[in-house]
């Protein structure tokens, strides 16, 4: 596999559990962005992992093109 290719992937492989940020920012009645900005004091250190993710995802939809 090409570097290029491994560098495409790593999303993939760094999303374990696809949906459980959505489930656990639903259940405390917030949306995943709401969550993601503003995530109650105790989560676990699992769940700050996702934070951390969904922030680093939410950058690279933001990145200039071409």
């Amino acid at each position: 596999m090409t570097v290029a290719k491994k560098k495409k992937k790593w999303i993939q492989g760094a999303i374990k559990r696809p949906g459980a940020l959505t489930r656990k920012a639903k259940a405390v009645g917030m949306s995943v962005a709401a969550y993601v900005d503003n995530p109650p004091a105790n989560v676990s250190a699992q769940t700050r992992r996702q934070i951390n993710l969904a922030k680093t995802l939410k950058k690279l939809g933001r990145r200039k093109k071409g």
